[in-house]
């Protein structure tokens, strides 16, 4: 049996901004943009290398989902982005004005920052003591 998470659904306001903030700042290369109707589009993102998972940007429909834009965790960390070299990565964030909510600090897991991306949601950029953790 082989099951996977493919598609992890990222909530934002606009399909535009959140393409160019993903793939200008964060350096995500975009997978799909293809319209499906006149109003929503199914795209997605995702990390130099990623295999697995990706991101799918879903603008919002209704008020409701409006609100959970920036917050779709309650304030926690909402997604972790490895990474083989943490200081590359970490230097090439700061260069394009990433928002680091929190420091690097080095854990008994590895090197850790927390950023939040163009709407608030906070990331994990983490690069993993153990090799795996990293793939």
């Amino acid at each position: 049996m082989y099951q996977r998470i493919a598609h992890i659904a990222l909530v934002v306001k606009d399909y535009d901004e959140a393409i160019q903030f993903y793939t200008e700042k964060l350096g995500f290369t975009l997978l799909e943009d293809t319209w499906q109707s006149e109003v929503k589009r199914w795209v997605l993102v995702a990390p130099p290398g990623a295999k697995e998972c990706c991101l799918l940007l879903a603008k919002a429909a209704n008020d409701q989902q409006l609100a959970s834009v920036g917050n779709q965790t309650g304030g926690r960390v909402f997604l972790f982005l490895f990474t083989d070299d943490f200081w590359r990565d970490y230097n090439k964030l700061l260069e394009k004005e990433v928002h680091f909510v929190r420091p690097p600090k080095e854990e008994e897991y590895g090197i850790v920052a927390v950023f939040a991306d163009l709407y608030g949601n906070q990331w994990d950029l983490v690069q993993s003591n153990n090799i795996k953790g990293n793939l």
